[in-house]
């Protein structure tokens, strides 16, 4: 029977050494890549609106140049319709720019 391998005592070079593994794999590495960019977005679109609809807001998917943006509530998806073409130039600005913003209402689990 082989004895399991030891994880690093320290929980910082665990994170390092999972960090360079996922870098290491294409498809982990492009998919940690899209997840970066996403919060990119989420951070322009936090700036666009009251904080109070701010921190509920969830970045969701990057595809095809879509990108979705997660609502707390049906008003806040309605006040972020509302707001979608600042906020496609306010991504435009910060080099982020997609062709189109989609806003789905985050469900709870």
């Amino acid at each position: 029977m082989s004895t399991p391998s030891r994880l690093p005592a320290d929980p910082a070079r665990r994170s390092k050494r999972l960090l360079e593994a996922i870098e290491e794999a294409p498809t982990l590495a492009r998919l940690a890549a899209m997840a970066r960019e996403s919060e990119a977005r989420l951070h322009v679109a936090r700036g666009l609106v009251p904080p109070a609809l701010g921190g509920g807001l969830k970045a969701g998917g990057l595809e095809e140049g879509v990108w979705t943006l997660l609502a707390p509530s049906n008003a806040a998806a309605a006040k972020l319709r509302q707001l979608a073409p600042e906020l496609m130039a306010a991504l435009e600005r910060a080099g982020l720019a997609v062709q189109n913003v989609r806003i789905k209402v985050l469900r709870p689990a």
